[in-house]
């Protein structure tokens, strides 16, 4: 039985369908390279941000409004990576009830490990396959659609 949507029209369906497809298959394939070296999508995730950071340590709001992940998320993912040792979770010695994250030196070591296996990826798997006109739409079309979503991620507010 085929669904017949009264919302979108054939043109819109073939364009939801098709950027859902490519989002979840190449989500799957970074995942996949990510596996390779050891380490999941949220925790690279999780250790590119912390690696930007000053003194590589970010409170997990913070953490939380970079990745736009929920309270319960981040400290699940902070709790999981500081039990292998990746991460270390501290309490913010100006407010004891406000938690940090702090990049260790073994996960700055994973991160180096994973940076250039995600990186091609990206590369091989998404950007190369576009033109510069296409990168440009990709992310104009990025850019209007997230002011919709919710409050912007840092450094999409110009």
């Amino acid at each position: 039985m085929v669904f017949e949507s009264r919302y979108l029209d054939a043109d819109l369906l073939r364009c939801w369908r098709a950027f859902i497809a490519m989002s979840e298959m190449l989500e799957g394939r970074l995942n996949q390279n990510l596996r390779s070296v050891g380490m999941s999508h949220a925790d690279y995730t999780m250790l590119i941000l912390l690696s930007e950071a000053d003194g590589h340590r970010l409170g997990l709001s913070e953490l939380g409004n970079e990745a736009q992940w929920s309270k319960s998320r981040i400290s699940h993912q902070i709790r999981r990576m500081q039990d292998r040792g990746l991460v270390r979770r501290l309490e913010d010695p100006e407010d004891p009830r406000r938690a940090i994250a702090v990049l260790t030196p073994e996960g700055l070591t994973a991160l180096e490990k994973a940076a250039p296996v995600h990186l091609s990826a990206v590369r091989k798997d998404f950007l190369d396959h576009l033109s510069p006109l296409q990168r440009e739409q990709l992310e104009d079309i990025a850019r209007t659609v997230l002011p919709h979503l919710g409050p912007l991620p840092p450094g999409f507010e110009d």
